[in-house]
């Protein structure tokens, strides 16, 4: 509810408890039984962001009801505006009744709230993500686990090491979406983060491609080795991983990593031959928790991935941005800032 106020003019209020009023915290406004405003406080002239002299005698604006609290939207003349609780009594003064309106300022509180809200629902999310991301690992772990430890069973060397490699396989995944579930905290606890620093793009191409084994085969990368990036390392290793792991994930082979540099600028570029994204999804690509509906196959994982990347990618000054492949697929660009040369 809003609370105009006109620039109308009128005689100044009653002198009564005038000094007591005035010293309040609390913004105080006397309301006449014509709704028009008597006196007010200079705690009252702030929370409005206008003068005196252009309040008393304007409408009040508001339904004047004694008792109880109500909060109240007020439009500030520069287009802002500000929360406050208001609280009525009445009272008889010189003969005729007044409505007093003590206002206080609640617009942080308002704001902490809607804040806690928001973070509730995140985290309520995140459970709900959690409990049914790992619930078929954690499964399939406890089964795999089961048939090593059954003394009955008789496994072959190489259904044995099947059965292992099927373990690690999972604990990695388990690994890898709890490293996800932790940066996504610290992108929203505002964690102090490490300073940028000159990180030469391809040697940490290389390094982190090295982590996907017998993947990285599937992987064509043309940069030059003298591109380097003026970025937080850690960071724009979680980048590019999270980036690759989507494109093995909904792609199909060959993968291109590539780069390119000018202006200031570094383009980074990771492309695969899938089916893409579809073109309704593409607005919510980069939210929380989205995940692609259309996937060829149902592939696990939090649904963090690329909104991790473009937290990541705006914290160290750049973007990311989804782009169509030329021959089908789907390209993902992270632009960031570009290493002076020493």
């Amino acid at each position: 509810m809003s609370i105009p106020v006109s620039g109308h003019r009128a005689r100044a209020g009653p002198d009564a408890g005038q000094a007591i009023i005035s010293a309040s915290a609390d913004g105080i406004v006397l309301v006449g039984g014509d709704g028009r405003i008597r006196f007010c406080n200079p705690a009252a002239e702030e929370l409005f962001g206008r003068p005196a002299e252009d309040l008393l005698g304007g409408p009040f604006g508001f339904p004047i009801v004694a008792g109880g609290a109500t909060e109240v939207e007020l439009m500030l003349p520069d287009g802002g505006e500000r929360i406050v609780e208001m609280r009525v009594t009445s009272t008889i003064l010189d003969g005729e009744r007044l409505h007093v309106a003590a206002l206080r300022d609640v617009t942080r509180r308002h704001h902490l709230e809607q804040e806690l809200g928001r973070a509730l629902e995140r985290q309520h999310a995140t459970a709900g993500v959690v409990a049914h991301e790992l619930r078929n690992p954690l499964a399939a772990i406890r089964t795999l686990t089961d048939v090593l430890r059954d003394p009955t069973a008789t496994l072959t060397p190489e259904r044995r090491a099947d059965v292992v490699d099927r373990i690690a396989e999972r604990t990695v995944f388990l690994q890898a979406m709890v490293a996800k579930l932790l940066t996504a905290a610290r992108i929203d606890e505002g964690t102090v983060r490490a300073p940028p620093e000159r990180v030469p793009l391809l040697e940490l191409v290389l390094e982190r491609l090295a982590e996907f084994g017998e993947q990285a085969g599937d992987v064509v990368v043309t940069c030059d080795a003298g591109l380097t990036a003026l970025v937080n390392r850690g960071e724009m290793s979680e980048m590019f991983v999270n980036c690759l792991e989507n494109a093995f994930a909904y792609g199909r082979p060959p993968i291109t990593v590539s780069a390119t540099g000018s202006d200031g600028r570094i383009e980074l570029w990771i492309c695969d031959c899938g089916p893409g994204v579809p073109e309704d999804f593409v607005p919510r690509l980069f939210d929380r928790f989205a995940r692609n509906p259309c996937g060829e196959r149902r592939t696990e994982g939090s649904g963090l991935g690329l909104w991790i990347v473009r937290c990541l990618a705006r914290a160290n000054g750049g973007e990311v941005h989804y782009e169509p492949g030329d021959h089908g697929g789907a390209c993902f660009r992270i632009s960031l800032r570009r290493a002076p040369e020493p």
